[in-house]
């Protein structure tokens, strides 16, 4: 008999036995799994789409609940359509700012009166790009909806009018109108219609086929409903009322999309703007989109959220190079590039009722696989 063999052996069984049980493949996900179909139980979403990767590989996708629940039941798919509501903002908005940037057309620290002249009356002549991109501005969160028509030239007449509340820098204040402005930057300096510029210069070159303004007939058929107004289930038409009146087209709210192209979307950013072979700006420019900055009370990339008192919705499981944004509709997305983790979290939880809550919810579940995996 060996007596080496004899003697190791039962000690390392021992040495095994006492360490602390580890978590069983698929544990994670029926934890994550529970508290979804908790969170519908309890009236915080009628359904969600979850999709986590790391480094392009899956690390957990679920669909679970109701893309509708009234009138009639509908399941949610991993396929299903998503009102994006302000992940329009870092998504849509600031990535084609920064793929403006990117072409020498925009100076981020150059006044947005230089691109929109009109945006410059009642002394907002020295606010920046910069200072919009972080909502440093001064503008207010959002303006009255009296001020907006069917008259579109009069609803942006309104928006240039607004007069600030604080000089810019002074404050830090969440604002729609700041990125309505943003949006406006981009029409102005590209020539074309927000949705066409990002549709052409973001979501084409990405493969991102399934995200867009307005969308059509077959995409609505597949998208989850928010509330009702006017007596109509809101279904693949935008919740934002203001967005609405500005023809479903806006720079703060209005994109629509899955979680496969949110997916492909922080691919690309951590890949630093490049997907598959094709660029959508330099990784200088996404280094400078995505750096952490000061602003009042905390920080802010430009568009995006970071580890700040606000990012209630951000795994903690994230590093510190992590940015992301949420929705009012119930949407997530955060991009980890230093851990090449992309978590994407897409809930109807305004359905039927208006009155769901998931950002703590969402975080809970991404730590809950990212944590084990």
């Amino acid at each position: 008999m060996n007596f080496k063999h004899a003697v190791t052996a039962p000690v390392a069984l021992c040495a095994l036995l006492a360490l602390p049980s580890q978590p069983l493949m698929g544990q994670s996900d029926e934890k994550a799994n529970a508290l979804l179909t908790e969170a519908i139980t309890e009236g915080k979403m009628a359904g969600a789409v979850v999709l986590i990767t790391r480094d392009g590989e899956t690390l957990y996708s679920t669909a679970v609940g109701e893309a509708q629940s009234e009138p009639s039941s509908r399941p949610m798919e991993m396929e299903t359509v998503f009102d994006m509501a302000s992940i329009t903002k870092p998504v849509s908005t600031a990535t084609a700012i920064m793929c403006l940037v990117d072409q020498g057309k925009i100076d981020l620290e150059a006044p947005v009166a230089k691109y929109w002249p009109a945006f410059g009356a009642n002394g907002k002549e020295t606010i920046t790009i910069t200072d919009l991109m972080l909502h440093r501005g001064g503008l207010i969160p959002d303006n009255s909806l009296r001020d907006y028509s069917d008259d579109q030239a009069k609803n942006w007449q309104n928006l240039a009018n607004l007069k600030p509340t604080a000089k810019p820098g002074e404050k830090f204040a969440y604002s729609d109108v700041g990125f309505q402005v943003l949006g406006k930057v981009v029409e102005e300096v590209s020539g074309q219609p927000l949705d066409v510029f990002v549709q052409e210069h973001i979501f084409a070159p990405l493969k991102m086929t399934e995200s867009t303004y307005n969308p059509p007939e077959p995409l609505q058929k597949r998208a989850a409903s928010t509330e009702k107004v006017g007596g109509e289930w809101l279904t693949g038409k935008v919740h934002d009322p203001r967005a609405a009146r500005m023809t479903g087209v806006a720079g703060h709210a209005g994109l629509f999309s899955t979680a496969a192209d949110m997916t492909r979307y922080g691919q690309a950013m951590i890949q630093e703007g490049e997907l598959d072979g094709v660029k959508i700006f330099s990784p200088a420019t996404f280094k400078t989109m995505t750096t952490p900055r000061k602003v009042p009370r905390g920080l802010r990339a430009l568009g995006w959220d970071v580890n700040s008192p606000y990012s209630s919705n951000r795994p903690t499981a994230m590093s510190d190079a992590a940015f992301g944004h949420g929705g009012f509709t119930g949407t997530v997305l955060w991009i980890d590039p230093e851990q090449k983790i992309v978590f994407v979290f897409l809930s109807n939880r305004l359905h039927p009722d208006g009155k769901g809550s998931v950002n703590k919810l969402a975080a809970e579940v991404a730590d809950t696989i990212l944590k084990t995996k």
